[in-house]
């Protein structure tokens, strides 16, 4: 019955001994068998001599089949069919027009395909036909689906074309196909490959390489050969096309303020004249710098260098763009954005004084040697009142005060201004001229730090200028309270990153009562809307204790006012312990940190696994959000909004609810190529916790829609390399180079031992026995 299970068999050699010991033992035997030879080599009978020869070659066969251990090997096998691999390339190059005022060359591959049903019918008959989409990826397609709706599944949406990959994939099989012999390949494709392949494909195009295939195709070829592989190829789509693209943009992904950005967006024209056009470089989509890019006659490639300096910190989206010219092949790819983040590499600070003190002294050393901080500082040594026989205006300062300079042509070059104990009245520098323009510097994004004394909150009367609008306090009339003080620490205070002195809020307490008294306060009002941080534990004023440090906001720029002129004092805190300066520096850091809004001391946060994305893949937005104590805002709804830049509409809406830990993660999906701005609102009921945003860019595909001439001459390269058939846009498949329709395969096998018989050894004895017999008979040794 077992028998049945095998329908093949052939003879094998069981023998456990090694190659080697079976070659010496067969060398034995021969020369033994050679030997009776020279010992009968005088003996006149011929008959004896073959006589004795026969016997010992009977004993030389049968010790050598004791030895080979030969049996029948009982087998069963099977026919398996090999493969053939069918791939059409679904990039988004195959959307452009396989013929000048034609179709797309993704509905002439599937026309293709469905004329050629027959082909592959019959290829499926002897083959185990595989069909394959290919882009930047491979995938699996289905063979009826593909004939019955071949738009749908060749639809050309793909990033990139990436035939080396895609056919090494093949090449090497997976799955059910791992280890099956693949007989032959049909590559459907234009030939644009742009991964592995963009970099040699000019010099190919321009004759420049002669016929020699780019490195990574000649290798896949050369392995190709190796294994007898023929790879066919079929090109779809003709030269001629009209078309400028904005090929790729060099940018670096981030850039420091103020600092000088070089940006390089390389484009490309074919089918045209000569050709000159503006290029804009675009910020938010308003113009930011315009080039001008040259083509000869028939098109190419050209650079176009832009130079800017960013002037604020953030997240932008930029956009090379080129005007449409008449007749282009594709509309898209004449646009392609790209998101910038702009940081600081150093805070850039302005300080102006307007006396001499300790608190300048001790505020101006601490941000000198500030590693982080790029100071400018200006102080005034006396007034015009101090001194009547002063003579010029440049005696009143170190260096002659360039008011305008500093409060017009390059105060938005700064990230903060402290104006500590300076008045504007002072008609010497007649700064008051000049507040409308620290006005809209903090309202347009700036920081404005207003430190206590004699000169700003009181005889400056700040109250009376435009100023006051972006103040977080307000004169309240009362005179100085000169009696001295320790600083108490509010509700608010306890919980907010510029107070916090120490990592929890008990601890920063517990410093606070031991920093050491400050003498003289300002009665000042907090605003509506602002945040006391500080105040005296007992002077009353506007209702409330004389609030000491307050912050707030105006418009996009923060503000912070400090109502005394002797914190300074701060810094001989806790000197037994060892603190020595460190909470008035911590302080400072800390304010600073805030007032120029570092990422770190928002209360909502956002960022992206990537920021440029190509039409249809989702951005993955990844949100952090706080309490006003700064713990996890767990349960909060945040709203994440996809807004188009230019009109400002939202083109994609998601809400999520803050996890236990302060974080949720959505996705958006730009419906088209763009710029976009990524904009977070995280609300507690009505209460609006904070808002964030950052840049996003979808890519019109880059490479893949920047050069629409196909490359029949590569496609044909490769398929003389290996032996198949190259085709330039036919009407259907022709006949295909293939090798070993079938393979057999042995599923299992079973082995029949013929040489362990009786009469095998009684053979071998017998011969021995009757040579030795018949010397001894006839005189020999």
């Amino acid at each position: 019955m077992e028998q049945a299970l095998y329908n093949d068999w052939s003879f094998a050699a069981l023998s456990p001994y090694p190659a080697w010991a079976l070659a010496l033992a067969t060398v034995a035997i021969v020369a033994g068998l050679i030997l009776p030879l020279a010992l009968f080599r005088g003996e006149p009978r011929r008959g004896r001599r073959w006589a004795v020869f026969a016997l010992r070659a009977v004993a030389a066969v049968a010790l050598l089949f004791l030895l080979l251990e030969p049996g029948q090997r009982l087998m069963q096998k099977t026919r398996v069919r090999n493969r053939v691999a069918l791939l059409v390339d679904t990039s988004a190059s195959m959307g452009f027009p396989a013929s000048p005022g034609g179709e797309s060359r993704a509905v002439a591959a599937g026309e293709l395909l469905r004329r050629s049903a027959p082909v592959l019918e019959e290829l499926a008959q002897s083959f185990t036909l595989e069909l394959w989409g290919f882009d930047r990826e491979l995938r699996s397609l289905d063979r009826v689906k593909l004939l019955e709706r071949p738009e749908e599944l060749l639809a050309p949406k793909g990033g990139a074309t990436d035939l080396v990959g895609a056919l090494r994939q093949v090449l090497a099989g997976s799955g059910a196909a791992a280890g099956r012999r693949l007989s032959g390949a049909l590559l459907i494709s234009d030939g644009a490959d742009n991964v592995e392949l963009a970099k040699e494909l000019a010099s190919l195009a321009s004759g420049e390489g002669g016929r020699a295939l780019p490195s990574p195709l000649a290798s896949l070829a050369a392995d190709a050969r190796a294994a007898r592989l023929p790879i066919s190829t079929l090109s779809l789509g003709a030269g001629g096309l009209r078309d400028l693209a904005i090929e790729r943009v060099l940018a670096d992904d981030f850039a420091f303020v103020r600092s000088p950005v070089k940006v390089t967006a390389v484009l490309r024209a074919s089918g045209m004249g000569p050709l000159q056009t503006p290029v804009l470089l675009k910020r938010d989509g308003r113009v930011e710098v315009t080039g001008t890019a040259s083509f000869p006659e028939g098109g190419g490639r050209a650079e176009v260098n832009f130079d800017f300096t960013p002037d604020r910190t953030g997240a932008f989206v930029y956009t090379v763009e080129v005007p449409l010219q008449a007749g282009e092949a594709i509309e898209t790819n004449n646009a392609l954005s790209f998101a910038l983040k702009v940081i600081r590499d150093r805070v850039r600070v302005l300080l102006v004084v307007g006396r001499p003190s300790w608190d300048e002294r001790f505020l101006r050393s601490l941000l000198k040697q500030d590693p982080n901080v790029d100071l400018v500082s200006f102080f005034i040594l006396r007034s015009a009142a101090d001194d009547p026989k002063t003579r010029a205006d440049d005696e009143l300062s170190l260096i002659p005060f360039p008011v305008r300079e500093i409060f017009h042509e390059q105060i938005a070059t700064f990230d903060l201004v402290i104006l500590q104990n300076f008045s504007h009245e002072d008609r010497a520098y007649q700064v008051g001229d000049y507040l409308s323009s620290i006005r809209d510097y903090v309202q347009n994004g700036g920081a404005l730090v207003m430190v206590g004394g004699d000169q700003s909150f009181g005889e400056g009367h700040y109250e009376r200028t435009v100023l006051q609008s972006v103040l977080p306090v307000e004169p309240t009339g009362a005179p100085i309270q000169v009696e001295p003080f320790h600083a108490r620490l509010t509700a608010e205070g306890r919980r907010h990153p510029v107070s916090l002195l120490a990592p929890s809020p008990e601890a920063t307490e517990q410093i606070v009562r031991d920093l050491p008294e400050l003498e003289g306060i300002q009665m000042l009002r907090a605003k509506a809307g602002s945040v006391v941080l500080f105040e005296h534990p007992f002077a009353a004023s506007g209702g409330a204790n004389a609030p000491l440090v307050v912050l707030g906001e105006a418009g996009r720029g923060r503000t912070m006012a400090i109502a005394t002129d002797s914190l300074w004092k701060w810094a001989f805190g806790a000197a037994p312990q060892g603190a020595g300066a460190r909470n008035y520096d911590r302080f400072w850091a800390n304010a600073i940190r805030w007032l120029v809004r570092d990422p770190d001391l928002t209360p909502v946060k956002l960022a992206m696994e990537q920021s440029a994305v190509e039409p249809g893949e989702p951005l993955s937005v990844q949100l952090s959000a706080r309490r006003a104590d700064f713990g996890p805002a767990a349960g909060a709804e945040a709203t994440v909004e996809l807004v188009r830049v230019g009109d400002g509409s939202v083109v994609a809406s998601k809400r999520a609810t803050i996890d236990a830990e302060g974080g949720a993660v959505v996705e958006l999906i730009p419906p088209e190529a763009g710029a976009f701005k990524v904009v977070a609102k995280v609300r507690a009921g009505e209460v609006l916790l904070g808002e964030a945003e950052a840049a996003a860019a979808a890519r019109a595909l880059g490479l893949e829609l920047a050069d629409a001439t196909p490359r029949p001459e590569l496609l044909a390269a490769l398929a003389k390399a290996t032996g198949g058939a190259h085709w330039n846009n036919p009407e259907r498949i022709g006949v295909l180079p293939l090798v070993d329709p079938e393979t057999v395969e042995v599923g299992r096998h079973k082995d029949i031992p013929l040489w362990d018989r009786w009469y095998w050894l009684g053979l071998f004895a017998a011969a021995i026995g009757a040579e030795w017999f018949l010397r001894r008979r006839w005189g020999y040794p």
